[in-house]
């Protein structure tokens, strides 16, 4: 996806790191993983969520802080190269809309009491 703004076009995603410094994985992490398997270890607590994850971390779970508490993170390969923090969120959605959201669940939440009505009605007639 491209953002034109006058004569400069913009890509939607930012390196923040240049390709010849490497990725930044904390070296504290990198320490309390070093000789150990996956399985033996527990949750390895860390406030690091800027750090990569690097391959060395598929199969580990992370205890990774969101300001107030510490959620588990379980690598997969699928996450090398992004950062532990966007698996930890620190804000909670709640949901989207107000008096017409409510409206449309109401109805829905109608439409599920009348099917479950008539399909308790339907099973003692079938026997």
């Amino acid at each position: 996806m491209m953002v034109r703004t006058g004569s400069l076009s913009l890509f939607s995603f930012i390196m923040t790191r240049s390709l010849k410094k490497g990725p930044y994985v904390d070296e504290k992490l990198l320490k309390k993983i070093a000789g150990k398997r996956p399985i033996e270890t527990g949750v390895i607590k860390t406030w690091a969520r800027r750090s990569q994850i690097s391959p060395e971390m598929v199969g580990f779970a992370f205890g990774v802080h969101n300001g107030k508490q510490h959620l588990e993170v379980l690598v997969t390969e699928e996450m090398v190269g992004h950062r532990l923090g966007e698996f930890s969120h620190t804000k909670k959605f709640f949901r989207h809309g107000g008096k017409m959201q409510k409206e449309l669940e109401l109805k829905k939440k109608e439409a599920e009491i009348t099917a479950a009505k008539s399909a308790k009605a339907e099973t003692p007639a079938k026997k």
